[in-house]
C-alpha cells in the first residue's frame, strides 16, 4: 500500500532546498529557464509549499507572495496573493500533486487574510488552473521566453 505524499509549508532549510531542487529540475533543466531568472528576491519572503513522499523524495513545490510583494505582481492589490513557481517533477505528474499544491497555497492565502489568488500561468497549463476555479484575464505575454496568461480565483 502506497501512502499519499505530504503537502506542507516548507518549514526548514532542508524543505526549502527541496523546493529549489524541484524548481531547478522543472524550470531550469526541463524548460530551459535561465537560472538567474528562476530564483529572485521574492524567494526570501515567500511562503513555499512542498509535496514530498514519505521516503523524503520531493515531488512538487509552489510559492505564495503576499503583501507588498504580491501587490507588485498583481496590479497593486494587497488583498490578493500571488501563486507562483508551481512545479511538479516529471515522474509525479498526473497524480494530483499540482492540485494539492494549489490548494495548500490557497489555504495559506486564506490564513493571511487574502481574498483572492492571482497567478501567471504558462499557456499550456490554462486548462489545469481553470479546473481549479481560476479565470484567465488580459492578453498573453512572454515570461522567460514562455507564453503566459494572468489568472485569478476568489477565495
Amino acid at each position: 500500500m502506497t501512502t499519499s505524499p505530504e503537502v506542507r509549508v516548507a518549514g526548514s532549510p532542508a524543505d526549502l532546498a527541496a523546493c529549489f531542487a524541484v524548481r531547478r529540475e522543472v524550470f531550469v533543466v526541463e524548460q530551459g529557464v535561465p537560472e538567474e531568472l528562476e530564483y529572485d528576491a521574492y524567494d526570501a519572503e515567500a511562503v513555499h509549499v512542498l509535496a514530498i513522499r514519505a521516503d523524503g523524495t520531493p515531488l512538487g513545490t509552489g510559492r505564495l507572495l503576499h503583501g507588498a510583494a504580491a501587490a507588485a505582481r498583481n496590479g497593486g492589490d494587497p488583498d490578493v496573493g500571488s501563486l507562483g513557481r508551481l512545479a511538479v517533477t516529471k515522474a509525479a505528474r498526473g497524480l494530483g500533486i499540482g492540485a494539492g499544491l494549489v490548494r495548500a497555497v490557497e489555504d495559506t492565502a486564506r490564513a493571511h487574510g487574502l481574498t483572492a489568488v492571482d497567478l501567471h500561468a504558462q499557456t499550456h497549463a490554462l486548462a489545469f488552473y481553470e479546473r481549479l476555479g481560476y479565470t484567465a484575464y488580459g492578453p498573453e505575454f512572454p515570461d522567460a521566453g514562455i507564453p503566459h496568461r494572468a489568472m485569478r480565483r476568489a477565495l
